[in-house]
């Protein structure tokens, strides 16, 4: 397993096929990494499926509101839902969208993401100062690049479960 060096500000979430480790990015933007720990230790992200994943681009979750596949899921809503709690304001920063980058899902105003994220694929560039950077994938990025390909996907993959380090 990865070296955690702060578990208060790192992200297990369970794939099919194994865990990917996230660190969080809380010097950068402390509003969006306290809602994934606040929706994680809820257990809002668990069993929430990928709605949106895109070869060479990105694969998108979080939609915890119409993308629980254990409760109420609606694949045709999924990814136009959020959580119980306000949208954030954006918290744009000089972190590039590298592949492996935690990226925070909008609508087009920039102050609408709530619960819904994206990993990147490859370098996205084209998304900086954009979208908020909050996380990076320290380990398990293989099991990401193995997620189930659509817009939607027929059989969308999962998060399993996704747990606060310090918690796990």
């Amino acid at each position: 397993m990865a070296e955690i060096k702060d578990p208060e500000n790192t992200i297990i979430i369970e794939l099919k096929d194994g865990n990917v480790v996230i660190e969080l990015l809380p010097d950068v933007a402390p509003m969006h990494c306290d809602r994934m720990k606040e929706l994680a230790r809820e257990g809002q992200y668990d069993n929430v499926a990928f709605h949106r994943v895109i070869d060479g681009f990105m694969a998108q979750t979080g939609d915890v509101q119409h993308g629980d596949m254990e409760d109420g899921f609606n694949l045709g809503r999924a990814g136009t839902g959020g959580s119980d709690k306000k949208d954030l304001p954006a918290e744009f920063s000089g972190v590039p969208h590298d592949r492996g980058t935690l990226g925070a899902a909008r609508s087009q105003n920039p102050n609408s993401a709530n619960s819904q994220f994206f990993i990147n694929f490859k370098d996205n560039h084209f998304l900086n100062r954009q979208y908020t950077v909050y996380g990076r994938v320290i380990e398990g990025m293989e099991h990401v690049d193995a997620i189930t390909r659509g817009e939607p996907p027929a059989k969308p993959d999962r998060m399993i479960s996704v747990k606060v380090a310090a918690d796990a």
